[in-house]
């Protein structure tokens, strides 16, 4: 063997941990030996008072040791040693050098004076002596409980430090960093071809990195690099993702923690560590370090410091602020933070000079949700029947991790059943699950129920098919899945903005469901909940948020800071807030009342499509076309018809909760 393979050998060989359990096999046998030793030799017998007295009388003593002025120990002399009562005593440990027995006197004032009595009484020649002696194993047990207190303290410091019960050499480590670095040694694999989508946000990212390549580039001109940039995005969308990407791509030493590592019991620690943070990372410039969920330390100060409790993490932003700009922060160190929660964070935090860019990381539109399927189904095996625009088109709303889930649960799903590739079904049943939750196959609805489920979703069915603005729709069921009886599927439209009338005629439809209800049955039921929960929602934005109420005006009470606090104060007066009240709900029953409308002028294909519903449980967009006819405007839609096959089983079919 070579000497390079000697010395990489011995690397990996670790040095063996100190257990803790020898410890302990120590301080039991000190407890053993103690019980012991403690009363004397083994050879020696404790002597009553009344056996005392009568050896004493008997004038077989020899000597009295007295130890410690709380013990005596007692030699018999060499013929009295003969004597049955001292042969029956005498152990086979016994030798003429050790008493034979030992006597706790108590008082040793009145030991020594009923001794002095006792042998002039008698006319006894015993001698006394009194030694002090120091019993090693009395001294240990003395000390023992500050020993144990002292180990039981550093025990639990190792494991608060992370170097568990057999753990050495952390406990000082407390104040130091918890940032992973992935160097030249330990390279991230993602790259920029990995983040599908975010072309905005790539964009910008990727100059970062150019900058830490080529700082010549831009310094030349005057220029400075940035020293900050904070992702602020809805949770799922690629803010992690994009990290990693820069951290793969940039090719300089990356720091990664998350925004809880520097939070501790201990006082000063989160500061401690933000100083070594940096301290590493311009140790190693040029650098980036990358803090995840930095809200958790960058909270607005002084909001809840009534108790003193937010002191410490207060403290660690204040030292984070002035490491990112201060005194002495000149240095090629790039921060990269990433939160879900930009208004919460500090000012002083968000102000140029720290985060110079605050990168937005929105939900994907149409286009970038058909680039991310194609990123996550490279290793999934595909039948030719995956149409991924289609479904694209029918997950609006999705971010990046739950197009990811739906691939996954797709491949599961397709595994389950049997099946040697995922096919376009199988995607469909997937976000039948995620959306709508598991089908409850079971659940045992009454006849009567079940048919006043098939006419609320059938009015939904009806008004959403003849409202102009309305989505167009895809699938109505009402087979029971997760906590909805049943469902319509639409497929709307990628809208930038919104109109009065399109929010107007989808709350139209909305209400249907209760109206076809009301108007088939005379009577309502506590169905539509989710309905106008939705519809209550939208008619207070309208009135409140986008200023589209002509009583109201061109005013909105929205505080897109998240500072005000309108469940203690209104911003408007109660004149204002009966206006409103009155608003909302005037908009919500005209609407319904329009849905009602619509409903009576086509009560009969209503009643057609309930019966088909009850027969077939799931029906298509086609069998809506075949009642009611095309739509009757003129707008482009989707036809899913070679999609979804006519003789679809109800197990797999495509439904949403309401």
């Amino acid at each position: 063997m070579s000497q390079n393979n000697k010395t990489s050998s011995n690397k990996n060989i670790k040095p063996p941990k100190f257990n803790f359990y020898w410890v302990y096999g120590i301080i039991f046998a000190l407890i053993i030996g103690y019980q012991f030793f403690s009363s004397g030799s083994l050879s020696t017998k404790n002597l009553s008072q009344n056996e005392f007295k009568t050896i004493l009388k008997d004038n077989d003593i020899e000597k009295i040791v007295i130890v410690n002025r709380d013990i005596a120990n007692i030699y018999i002399k060499n013929e009295a040693l003969e004597k049955e009562k001292h042969k029956k005593n005498k152990s086979s440990l016994y030798t003429g050098n050790t008493p034979m027995y030992f006597y706790d006197f108590g008082d040793l004032q009145n030991f020594e004076k009923e001794l002095k009595a006792d042998k002039e009484s008698y006319s006894l020649d015993f001698d006394t002596t009194n030694i002090e002696k120091t019993n090693f194993l009395e001294q240990i047990f003395i000390y023992l409980p500050f020993i144990f207190l002292i180990g039981l303290w550093i025990y639990f410091m190792k494991r608060m430090s992370g170097g568990g019960a057999g753990g050495g050499g952390q406990i000082f480590n407390i104040g130091k960093s918890k940032a992973k670095l992935f160097d030249q040694d330990q390279k991230v694999k993602t790259s920029f071809k990995d983040v599908a989508g975010l072309e905005g946000a790539k964009e910008e990212v990727q100059e970062i990195v150019d900058f830490l390549k080529s700082p010549d580039k831009y310094t030349t001109l005057g220029g400075k690099i940035p020293k900050g940039a904070l992702l602020v995005g809805p949770p799922g969308t690629g803010k992690t993702l994009l990290a990693k990407a820069v951290a793969g791509e940039a090719n300089v030493p990356f720091f990664s923690l998350s925004g809880s590592d520097f939070v501790e019991m201990f006082v000063g620690v989160g500061a401690s560590r933000v100083r070594d943070l940096f301290k590493q990372a311009q140790q190693k410039a040029p650098s980036i370090i990358f803090i995840d969920e930095i809200d958790a330390v960058g909270r607005s100060r002084g909001k809840n410091n009534i108790t003193g409790g937010n002191d410490e993490r207060e403290n660690t932003l204040n030292q984070l602020l002035t490491e990112m700009d201060g005194f002495g922060t000149d240095t090629n160190v790039i921060v990269l933070a990433a939160t879900n929660r930009a208004d919460v964070l500090d000012k002083a935090l968000l102000r140029a000079g720290r985060f110079d860019r605050q990168i937005y990381v929105d939900l994907p539109d149409l286009k970038e949700r058909a680039e991310i399927f194609k990123v996550h189904i490279k290793p999934i095996k595909l039948a030719k029947d995956v149409d991924l625009d289609f479904l694209s088109q029918q997950t609006p709303g999705f971010s990046g991790a739950d197009i990811a889930n739906l691939c996954n649960e797709a491949a599961l799903i397709a595994a389950r059943n049997g099946k040697k590739a995922v096919h376009h079904q199988d995607f469909l049943d997937a976000v039948d699950r995620i959306v709508g939750g598991l089908e409850k196959k079971n659940k045992i609805i009454a006849p009567k129920e079940k048919k006043t489920i098939a006419f609320h979703e059938a009015g939904h069915a009806t008004a959403s098919w003849m409202l102009e603005h309305a989505a167009p729709l895809v699938k109505v069921t009402i087979v029971p899945r997760g906590q909805s009886l049943g469902a319509a599927w639409y497929l709307p439209e990628e809208r930038q903005i919104v109109h009065t009338d399109q929010m107007l005629d989808e709350m139209c439809a909305t209400l249907a469901g209760r109206a076809a209800e009301k108007l088939i049955f005379n009577n309502i039921s506590t169905g539509a909940l989710n309905d106008l929960e939705k519809v209550t929602r939208q008619a207070r934005a309208m009135v409140t948020i986008y200023g589209l109420n002509d009583k109201i005006g061109n005013i909105t009470y929205y505080d897109s800071t998240g500072q005000a606090d309108y469940n203690f104060t209104k911003p408007y007066s109660e004149e204002t807030a009966l206006i409103i009240d009155k608003e909302i709900s005037e908009i919500i029953e005209t609407q319904y009342q329009r849905a009602i409308q619509i409903l009576k002028e086509h009560k009969d294909k209503l009643t057609t499509l309930a019966e088909l519903l009850l027969e077939k449980e799931v029906i298509f967009k086609k069998d809506l076309e075949v009642i009611f006819g095309k739509r009757p405007f003129n707008k482009e839609e989707i036809t899913a018809d070679e999609i979804v096959d006519e003789d679809t089983n109800i197990d797999n079919s495509l439904e949403t909760q309401e």
